[in-house]
């Protein structure tokens, strides 16, 4: 009966020996299977799109300086126009009235002064006769100097009633585009208005305005060095519209602010593009594409990484033996592969999962 159950308990062992050396077996023939990559390095252009409004280098909103009616529309929405063209016409009946008054007041101080003229020179020949006083005269003198500054009062009135006069012309400020006409024919406005009476745009330049986070301005400082050399060597970015199409001339980012904006945490960015076939619109609503090029890059695919809390991982093969090493890669990717900043250089073998 024993030597039976040494037996049993000898033959226990060496299937269980016989199992745990086939397991080993097959776990080490499974990893030596497991498909190993080298790590090479090349160049690679990430795009990034940024939501962006596009706004003509200069939008002026136009105001009227005197408070008066529309009477007439020079000009309809979206058309060119030039540097002081006509843009409205307002009721002058007012103005043309202190206008023609201002012009009779000040023919009225330039007869005065003419007469104050007169009566000096007359004194003056009674003086040298001796039979004015020259208190007299110091006393005429002051009369004509007073007549001439009540006609150069006078006068000032007329040009502050040709200006007033003039301001009845609504002007374009500027070269561009007109924007909407929100007031018609017979509005009241007035220079307090809070409403426009229309925007004169700019847009043989158009500017497209958007944004970077903390961390995207980070990214880009990192990679250039400095905000200044960014500028210099970004290359150019697209502007995509709405329905996805691409606009065909390129743009070239021209200002980054240097302070975060503390609500947001982002700065604002202008990009600047050709809109000499007016193809663009102020006001229209798009995204800025813009591509970061590495050169000699370490490029891996994402599904060789695996994620450990804030910790990215991949097995690398070290010396035969695989182990889990940390990486740190740039935070923008193509959805596909990762852009290795350390962790892994060329020539590295690493394990894919």
């Amino acid at each position: 009966m024993r030597k039976s159950i040494v037996f049993i308990l000898n033959t226990a062992c060496i299937l269980l020996f016989v199992g745990c050396n086939n397991n080993q077996e097959t776990q080490s023939e499974t990893e030596n299977k497991k498909e190993r990559m080298t790590v090479t390095t090349r160049d690679v252009t990430l795009t990034t799109a940024y939501s962006a409004t596009m706004r003509g280098r200069q939008d002026i909103a136009v105001f009227p300086q005197i408070e008066s009616k529309i009477i007439s529309l020079l000009v309809e929405e979206g058309q060119s126009v030039k540097t002081g063209q006509p843009l409205f016409v307002l009721n002058q009946v007012a103005q043309r009235a202190a206008l023609n008054t201002a012009i009779a007041n000040e023919h009225a101080a330039l007869a005065a002064l003419a007469n104050a003229r007169l009566t000096l020179a007359g004194k003056m020949k009674l003086y040298q006769k001796k039979i004015e006083s020259a208190f007299t005269i110091a006393q005429t003198r002051n009369q004509v100097a007073q007549a001439k500054a009540q006609w150069e009062q006078a006068h000032a009135e007329v040009v502050n009633a040709r200006n007033s006069l003039s301001y009845t012309v609504v002007r374009s400020p500027s070269v561009g585009v007109v924007g909407s006409i929100p007031h018609k024919v017979g509005s009241l406005v007035s220079p307090t208005m809070t409403k426009p009476l229309t925007y004169v745009s700019d847009n043989a330049v158009m500017v497209a305005y958007f944004s970077l986070n903390q961390d995207q301005l980070s990214s880009l400082l990192r990679k250039y060095g400095s905000k200044e050399r960014a500028l210099r060597e970004m290359p150019p970015v697209t502007w995509q519209m709405n329905d996805g199409s691409l606009y065909d001339v390129k743009g070239k980012v021209k200002t980054i602010s240097g302070l975060l904006d503390p609500t947001t945490g982002s700065v604002s960015v202008r990009a600047y593009f050709d809109n000499s076939k007016r193809l663009l619109l102020s006001g229209a609503t798009g995204n800025v594409l813009m591509p970061t090029t590495f050169r000699n890059a370490v490029v891996i695919p994402q599904t060789v990484v695996s994620q450990l809390q804030d910790k990215l991982l991949v097995k690398k093969v070290v010396r035969g033996k695989t182990r889990l090493t940390e990486i740190k890669v740039y935070p923008q990717n193509d959805g596909k592969n990762y852009i290795v900043m350390s962790g892994l250089k060329a020539g590295d073998v690493i394990i894919k999962n």
